[in-house]
């Protein structure tokens, strides 16, 4: 059985960091300054607060799919 866990992430223009928070899995907050590296950090993440929030029976569970979805929004000054 496959679990399917969407993430919303939106860039932090300040903090000049990529944000990502889901409702599906409780305490999940993490940044990254680019998109690979936070898809690398939700890989590590997610699996960790799943098991530790009994979300999953890592045993039973051997795939976990996961939707990043992803905001971004520029502002462009025009001479």
């Amino acid at each position: 059985m496959t679990n399917h866990y969407k993430i919303e992430a939106f860039w932090d223009q300040e903090a000049q960091v990529w944000v990502a928070e889901s409702s599906d899995i409780l305490g999940l907050v993490t940044e990254a300054d680019n998109l690979d590296r936070l898809t690398n950090k939700l890989k590590q993440i997610i699996p960790e607060l799943l098991v530790a929030n009994h979300q999953i029976d890592i045993e039973n569970n051997k795939n976990i799919a996961f939707e990043l979805i992803t905001h971004r929004q520029e502002l462009i000054q025009v001479a």
